[in-house]
């Protein structure tokens, strides 16, 4: 069985926008959602920005019970539901609770940690001899599949209900799997995607490795500065990105909106061989991974119009750049178009993939690159493969017709996924 792949719904909790259309505004123009952080501050890090998702308690009011919400403090869960939901409902499916669970539907919905606060305050209160206070949604708020749980349970999903995790490539992991097993017949719908907890506890560690900028606490927009000469380290993030991917047939039955088709993609790892590590990618597995998600998807390198990179603001840009021109075979003014959402998000970890995967569909879907900002000043290794207008500054209004996304995480993992703009039932023009 050999299904085509299309994306029907799309939701998003990210730090410039929380839903569709707020994100949708935001990265057309520009619109960075960085922020100065008090707790940061207080807790003397040295980055004191961040990339936080507002989302109020009226908001989760809409999503969770009051009983849900007892005790509730696991940011990461509540951007992955948040995001979920928006994309089942914007794919028109429905949101009815019936006794029998729908078994053609599934999500695959990848996190780096679940309920990082929940822990802290659980440690507490064992420590404290109060383990009996920790209440009932202690162990669905810390494990790591609470998010698909939530999910599953929210929709009545009866196929694969799962988290996966691969750091920084989670979100691109995701939506690789969900087309895998609809591809293959497993299933009709796959609401895909990932999600990554905010504050001190999961930030820290980056903080401690000193990969985060520490020069634009007080100028917080400024601080993410993918491909940019004056980069300093990534700003740390959080949020989540939902996509429903659905069997062309069944969306055409049901008459649904398609943004795009997933023509493939491919999943590997360097095995922190040769120049890959724990924390730096392998360029021979980069480029590998990119060159067979082309294959995978059946075209050419010269059929990529678009990049969204993984480009995090760090030494590694360059590198990055390197091995997109390396794999594709292309350079100078032959490079396709590439921008770096974490310009105006910073870096949202596990969430990152599927954040930038929804960004990456909203552009071929509407027919617009959005600008990297905070770049003015090009890394000269960067100019050098690679002509300066391929690194659009300003937003441009042009139909895209093939977009390539990839994200490379710790652990010398990569993922890239191939989209393209759906037109009729042949795919063509």
């Amino acid at each position: 069985m050999n299904k085509r792949v299309v994306i029907t719904g799309l939701g998003v909790v990210a730090p410039n926008g929380v839903g569709l259309d707020a994100f949708t505004h935001a990265i057309k123009n520009g619109i960075s959602g960085i922020r100065h952080d008090a707790e940061l501050e207080r807790l003397q890090f040295s980055c004191q920005i961040v990339g936080k998702p507002e989302v109020s308690a009226e908001l989760a009011g809409h999503y969770f019970t009051e009983l849900e919400l007892r005790n509730f403090n696991s940011t990461g869960i509540l951007y992955g539901v948040i995001a979920g939901i928006d994309a089942w409902k914007d794919a028109g499916l429905s949101l009815e609770i019936n006794e029998e669970p729908d078994w053609d539907s599934g999500t695959i919905f990848g996190t780096g940690t679940s309920g990082i606060d929940k822990f802290r305050e659980s440690i507490y209160k064992i420590d404290n001899l109060q383990t009996r206070r920790l209440g009932s949604t202690a162990v669905a708020q810390t494990m790591n599949s609470g998010v698909s749980a939530y999910l599953g349970g929210k929709l009545g999903l009866g196929n694969q209900v799962s988290t996966n995790s691969s750091a920084c490539t989670t979100g691109t992991e995701s939506i690789l799997m969900a087309y895998e097993r609809i591809k293959s017949g497993q299933a009709k719908c796959i609401l895909a995607g990932s999600t990554s907890d905010s504050g001190p506890y999961i930030w820290g560690g980056f903080d401690a490795m000193k990969v985060c900028t520490f020069k634009h606490n007080e100028t917080p927009k400024q601080g993410s500065r993918p491909m940019s000469t004056a980069a300093s380290g990534f700003v740390p993030g959080s949020g989540a990105g939902a996509l429903v991917l659905e069997d062309l047939e069944s969306a055409i039955a049901r008459g649904a909106r398609i943004y795009a088709e997933v023509l493939g993609g491919n999943i590997n790892s360097g095995g922190q061989r040769g120049l890959g590590t724990m924390t730096a990618p392998n360029p021979v597995a980069v480029q590998r991974c990119i060159q067979n998600a082309l294959t995978n998807a059946g075209i050419s390198a010269s059929e990529i119009d678009a990049i969204n990179g993984h480009l995090t603001a760090t030494s590694k840009d360059s590198l990055e750049i390197q091995n997109w021109s390396e794999a594709l075979n292309r350079k100078g003014i032959d490079f396709p178009y590439i921008n770096s959402l974490k310009s105006m998000v910073g870096h949202c970890l596990s969430g990152a993939g599927s954040i930038e995967s929804v960004a990456s569909v909203l552009q071929l879907h509407h027919g617009f690159i959005f600008p990297n900002i905070n770049c003015a000043d090009l890394n000269p290794e960067i100019t050098a493969l690679i002509d300066e207008s391929r690194v659009p500054r300003q937003r441009l209004d042009i139909e895209i017709n093939t977009l390539a996304k990839a994200s490379f995480g710790f652990g010398d993992v990569n993922g890239c996924v191939i989209f393209k703009k759906f037109k009729n039932l042949k795919n063509e023009p």
